[in-house]
This record gives structure tokens, C-alpha cells and sequence, in this order.
């Protein structure tokens, strides 16, 4: 019996998987057959773009003014000041712009859409667009992922600009660097791989964010109590994706910059 219930909970792992899978295939291919109306992409837009931009600059910002602070206490004692703006930069370009940027928009975005979504399906509306003949995947989904696909890598750029901005801060009037100190190493040290790094991230990010949110809250059961215990899950499965896909992410990246330069070399 414990054996069989093993293997139950298994599967079912690999029937959510599933589920999820054929969601994004569904929600693929309705977009490209038939785009849902713009004022439904807009209203995604503003929603995920612009209510967010208080939260990320605060938090890129906060992070470039840490990042900053440690860089240079622990470089300047090794003649190594300079090194800050590189330091600082090249940080929120590839790992912590990117990371925090898809925390914050999880906490904010994702637990609203599975909280609504989640909303929706307890109280039986999605069957009513059903038998209305509105498909919930181009309706519902389509402007979300759309809308979420076009702004993380936004407000990602965004969130390192605040947090490189915060670092200059920091560096040139509390710590008395040197304007061009901080500025002129980036464009010898910053490469197009970095660039390239936090926009796939980003892109990758937003991906996860939208559809594992919509698909907790399209498959919410329970009221709602299920409405809570969705959008809990929804947001600890988000930070686990985020975290094991910048690894591979990164890895990845890593290896193909090496074999290429390689090639060329």
C-alpha cells in the first residue's frame, strides 16, 4: 500500500506536468492562430510594466547601494577600488537584476493573477465563458503571457539602471570616488555575453512566472481556502524554477561563450 501510494504521488507529479505542458502548447497556439484584442494586452501591460516600477526601482537601487558598499570594502584595502563599477554592473546585469526583478514581479503579479484566476474558477465563471464560447486560454492567458513576456526583460534593464545608478551614488559621494572611476572600466569589462545573459533570464523568468501562475489558478479546487493554498504554491513553485533556471541558465551560457571562443580562437 505505501509502495502504490508512492508510485501514485509520482505520477501525479508527472500528470500536473503534463497539464502544464499541453496549457502553454494550448495558450501558444491559440495566440498565433488568433491574437486576443489589444485592449486586453494593454490592460496586461500596465498592470505587470507599469504598477511595478516602484517596486523594482526600489529594489534594484537598495541592491546596487549594497553591492557598491561591499565591493568597495572589500577591494579598496587591495588597491582594487576602481573595480567597484565593474563589480556592480556586471552583478545586476547577469544574476541579481534579472533574479530580483522576477521575485519581486512574482510577488506582486503572480500571486494577483493566480489569486484571480484561482477567483474565477472556484465561482465557476470560466465555465460561463465556456458555454459563451470564449476560450479561457486567449482570453484569460494569451494577454497575460504576452504582456509578461514583453515587460520582465523592460523592467529588468530598468532594475539594473537603478541599481548601477545606486552604486555611483554610494561609490562618488560617500565613499569619494572618482566619477570617471566608477564609469569608464564598464565598456572594457561589460561584454555582449552579459547583456545577453540577463535578456534571456529575464525572458525565461517572465515565461515561468505567468503561466505556472495562471495554470495554480486555472486548476484551483476548494473555494477559497484552494484560492490561498493556490497562490502559496503558485509563488514557492515560482522561486524554485527561478532559482534552478538561473543556474542552468548561466551554466549553459557559460559553456557555449567557452566553445565559441574556442572556435575563434
Amino acid at each position: 500500500m505505501i509502495v502504490s501510494q508512492k508510485w501514485l504521488a509520482k505520477l501525479s507529479v508527472l500528470a500536473y506536468i503534463g497539464e502544464y505542458g499541453r496549457m502553454i502548447y494550448d495558450v501558444a497556439l491559440v495566440t498565433l492562430k488568433k491574437p486576443p484584442a489589444w485592449r486586453l494586452i494593454r490592460e496586461q501591460l500596465f498592470n505587470i510594466g507599469v504598477l511595478s516600477l516602484p517596486v523594482v526601482a526600489m529594489t534594484g537601487f537598495s541592491t546596487g547601494l549594497v553591492l557598491a558598499a561591499q565591493s568597495f570594502f572589500q577591494l579598496a584595502d587591495k588597491g582594487l577600488a576602481g573595480a567597484t563599477g565593474i563589480m556592480v554592473a556586471k552583478a545586476m546585469l547577469t544574476e541579481l537584476g534579472p533574479v530580483l526583478t522576477a521575485f519581486m514581479i512574482t510577488g506582486r503579479v503572480g500571486a494577483a493573477m493566480c489569486a484571480e484566476l484561482g477567483s474565477m474558477q472556484v465561482t465557476e465563471q470560466i465555465d460561463a465563458l465556456i458555454t459563451m464560447a470564449v476560450t479561457p486560454h486567449r482570453y484569460l492567458i494569451a494577454p497575460r503571457f504576452i504582456a509578461g513576456v514583453i515587460m520582465m526583460p523592460l523592467l529588468t534593464i530598468f532594475s539594473v539602471f537603478m541599481g548601477v545608478f545606486g552604486g555611483y551614488l554610494i561609490a562618488v559621494y560617500f565613499f569619494k570616488m572618482a566619477a570617471f572611476s566608477y564609469f569608464d572600466p564598464l565598456p572594457h569589462y561589460i561584454k555582449n555575453i552579459d547583456f545577453f545573459v540577463g535578456f534571456v533570464k529575464s525572458i525565461v523568468f517572465g515565461i515561468f512566472i505567468v503561466t505556472i501562475s495562471c495554470y495554480k489558478g486555472m486548476s484551483t479546487k476548494g473555494g477559497a481556502e484552494g484560492v490561498g493554498r493556490a497562490t502559496t504554491n503558485s509563488v514557492v513553485i515560482c522561486y524554485t524554477c527561478i532559482l534552478f533556471s538561473n543556474f542552468l541558465i548561466t551554466l549553459g551560457l557559460n559553456i557555449i561563450q567557452e566553445q565559441i571562443n574556442r572556435l575563434f580562437i
